[in-house]
């Protein structure tokens, strides 16, 4: 007998009930092929499985009465796990990078800090522009949102702004992504 616990969603765990594990008297049976043989009871569809040397997996609990599928397991877990790793083998994970500027930025900085963003767009990340204010510099937004214009100017060549600036308690953030024909590019050359 096997009992397999599988995720649903964000941590939700479900039981998947197998042979003995499954508590319904009677059940609704699919054989390995995809044919309906009607509703059974529990004993009848188990010896059915095992006749076929195969496992009845519980597949619709919500349904009355169950569904329950004839086949065998191990080789459909490792089925979907295959398919699982193959999906997350042409996923692109496009990360949020932060940088962080303040309106007293010298231009050294200010510098050194666009080539990252840069870099980072490069790359195919997105970045986050977070101009911090303290103390009475909270006053003058307008010198916050100056530098977040120059940001804008030396970035436009490989990036375009997703989220305009926008004004956030002591902070104004703005969020940058890549331009489609950099990733082109770079993969060309």
């Amino acid at each position: 007998m096997r009992r397999e616990i599988k995720k649903q969603g964000k941590g939700v765990r479900q039981e998947v009930r197998i042979n003995r594990r499954i508590r319904a008297r009677e059940v609704r049976v699919i054989d390995p092929e995809g044919k309906q043989l009607g509703i059974m009871p529990l004993d009848d569809a188990l010896n059915t499985a095992m006749e076929m040397d195969l496992d009845l997996v519980e597949v619709a609990t919500k349904s009355d009465p169950p569904v329950c599928r004839i086949m065998d397991y191990g080789k459909f877990k490792y089925e979907q796990s295959k398919k699982s790793q193959e999906s997350r083998k042409k996923q692109t994970v496009i990360h949020l990078k932060e940088i962080k500027l303040r309106p007293k930025t010298d231009e050294h900085d200010f510098q050194f800090k666009v080539r990252h963003m840069e870099r980072f767009l490069k790359e195919g990340n997105k970045v986050k522009v977070s101009m911090i204010f303290r103390g009475r510099e909270i006053m003058h937004p307008d010198i916050g949102e100056k530098i977040l214009k120059r940001v804008i100017d030396f970035t436009k060549e490989c990036g375009v702004v997703e989220q305009v600036p926008k004004r956030e308690g002591r902070a104004m953030n703005m969020i940058l992504a890549p331009l489609q024909s950099t990733k082109s590019r770079t993969s060309v050359d």
